[in-house]
């Protein structure tokens, strides 16, 4: 099977007015998914996006481009993306279509898909979309031609299935909790799931005006949230990014709490219920002591490529329910089909108040590594495992680490990036380390 030309990891993701996230080739994009999810039936599909100012210009392009290839189209406006997965399910949908680049600043933005089951596109559909794509437009006899309307009360909808999954009769009552939504999709919907449920919400990244999407706040830029919470005498606090597919919380005495210490309090929580079904799925980039302590329990842990739609194709071959990433992306199969930070979050609420522990004491339980992470900016591509002065670096580098520790180097799926991450005992020797390899990787680089 050939590679995809267009599709990334994680959909289709660029800065607006390059690459590909440009008005043609969006139209196109729209026109060319609807021949391919419609299969030549009509249809309808859902169209969501974050808060990005590029949002409404890439939204009326997807619009017209299915209507042209006959398709209905349903606009839910600002929605998390794991919305769009599970109202594309609830609403009989034919896909679920989300604008957003995530945790990326305003200027970039992407398109990502969703299959009627709320899931990410397989392999084979991108494929058939990217066919359309290198043809010429040809639209629908206007008989044919497909509709457009708003869906108004999707942000309610989502809400009542949020708030469920904490289960019927539970309750936050007691907790007060910082949410800072990045400015981005859950700002509507987060601090509503929250008070509802009892808590009283204290909200930050809540006014978006096109721009300040992640900027300088939510779930990457933490340390924002961990100063606050213990100004405000705040139980915890938590933190999505501009999507909402991802979560960072932070306890009550300002530590940041991830997305591996995350995915290990409700393992361990559902373990101790007697409802984890067999073991837990991290990626490449989870921290070790998150593997170490699971073994200790006995639960079984494996590691796939980094990105949610391979840690969702481990779970389904293992037939297992939980996994996620260091970075808050957290998956749940047993409640919804795709990485969720409000599902998540409540997940990690539900162990608290049903343990009457803090977050900061169920963290604990779990002793991460030292890890140092850095990102060496790549703007062409290259095969770094080819390349022999990275290779001869990256055998200084475990030759150091020996047995008590680990280096990863991989280029990210989803920016312009090789990510050097190097974890061990030794903080001090892991950042040298870290720094000794990131200069070994610039200096390849700057050949090119």
């Amino acid at each position: 099977m050939r590679k995809q030309k267009y599709f990334g990891t994680d959909g289709i993701r660029g800065r607006v007015g390059e690459s590909l996230l440009n008005p043609e080739f969006v139209l196109r994009l729209g026109w060319a998914a609807g021949k391919v999810l419609g299969a030549g039936n009509g249809g309808k599909v859902l169209v969501g996006k974050d808060t990005r100012i590029s949002g409404y210009l890439l939204e009326s392009l997807l619009e017209a481009g299915l209507t042209s290839a006959g398709i209905d189209t349903l606009l839910l406006g600002p929605m998390p993306t794991p919305a769009i997965a599970y109202l594309t399910r609830t609403l009989r949908a034919s896909a679920g279509i989300v604008i957003s680049a995530s945790h990326n600043p305003y200027y970039d933005n992407g398109i990502k898909f969703f299959s009627p089951e709320g899931v990410k596109l397989n392999d084979e559909m991108e494929l058939a979309i990217e066919e359309y794509l290198d043809c010429s437009m040809r639209m629908v006899d206007a008989s044919k031609l497909g509709k457009a309307k708003r869906i108004n009360d999707s942000p309610g909808r989502y809400i009542e299935f949020c708030k469920s999954t904490l289960g019927l009769n539970a309750r936050l009552k007691g907790l007060k909790i910082v949410v800072d939504c990045a400015n981005g999709a859950t700002y509507q919907i987060a601090p509503a799931v929250f008070r509802e449920l009892g808590a009283e919400v204290i909200e930050l990244g809540g006014d978006p005006d096109g721009f300040n999407i992640n900027d300088n706040c939510g779930s990457t830029h933490p340390n924002v949230l961990a100063k606050i919470v213990p100004l405000e005498e705040a139980d915890l606090g938590i933190a999505f990014d501009g999507d909402g597919d991802r979560v960072v919380m932070v306890d009550h005495k300002g530590e940041i709490v991830d997305g591996d210490e995350l995915v290990y309090i409700i393992a361990k929580h559902n373990f101790d219920e007697g409802r984890l079904q067999g073991g837990v799925v991290g990626t490449l980039m989870s921290n070790f002591g998150l593997e170490r302590r699971l073994n200790e329990l006995g639960i079984g842990f494996v590691r796939s490529k980094v990105g949610d739609r391979y840690v969702i194709e481990a779970l389904r071959e293992n037939n297992w329910l939980i996994g996620g990433e260091s970075s808050g992306h957290i998956v749940h199969l047993g409640i919804t089909t795709t990485g969720d930070g409000i599902v998540s979050a409540l997940q990690v609420l539900r162990a608290m108040t049903n343990t009457n522990r803090s977050l900061h004491d169920l963290k604990n339980e779990m002793q991460k590594f030292p890890q140092t992470l850095i990102n060496v900016k790549c703007f062409k591509p290259i095969d770094i495992h080819a390349e022999p002065a990275i290779q001869h670096a990256l055998q200084i580098a475990s030759d150091k680490l020996k047995d008590d520790g680990r280096v990863l180097l991989r280029s990210s799926g989803t920016e312009p990036v090789i990510r050097v991450m190097v974890e061990g005992i030794d903080q001090k020797l892991v950042k040298n380390i870290a720094n000794d390899l990131a200069i070994a990787v610039k200096g390849c680089l700057e050949i090119f």
